[in-house]
């Protein structure tokens, strides 16, 4: 059973930067791509960005050039670089694997807000 646990998440102002980690349980992390997810209030869980086992990435056109996420598969962790932050951002971040999703994670709660 694959455990998710994420932390970094925080409040943040307009304009500043977080980081995102989730570390996996489990043996499958290295074998498989890795997405981060956020759930904005009243809103449907999105994929905002996700990694392949050989490292390409791929990102929702609202986080471009803004969000960064990567992965390190010694330590089992994706982590998401969030930089240039939008009240817009604000919501529950979540990872876990885009090609078969397994249980989720607590989360972690993002609020950018001055």
């Amino acid at each position: 059973q694959v455990q998710l646990v994420e932390s970094g998440g925080g409040l943040v102002q307009p304009g500043g930067s977080l980081r995102l980690s989730c570390a996996a349980s489990g043996s499958i992390f290295s074998r498989s791509a890795m997405g981060w997810y956020r759930q904005a209030p009243g809103k449907q869980r999105e994929l905002v960005a996700a990694i392949a086992i050989g490292d390409s990435t791929d990102y929702a056109d609202s986080v471009r050039g803004r969000f960064t996420i990567s992965r390190d598969n010694e330590k089992n962790t994706v982590y998401l670089q969030m930089i240039s932050l939008k009240p817009e951002d604000t919501a529950v971040y979540y990872c876990n694997f885009p090609g078969s999703v397994r249980s989720w994670g607590q989360g972690t709660q993002v609020i950018v807000s001055s």
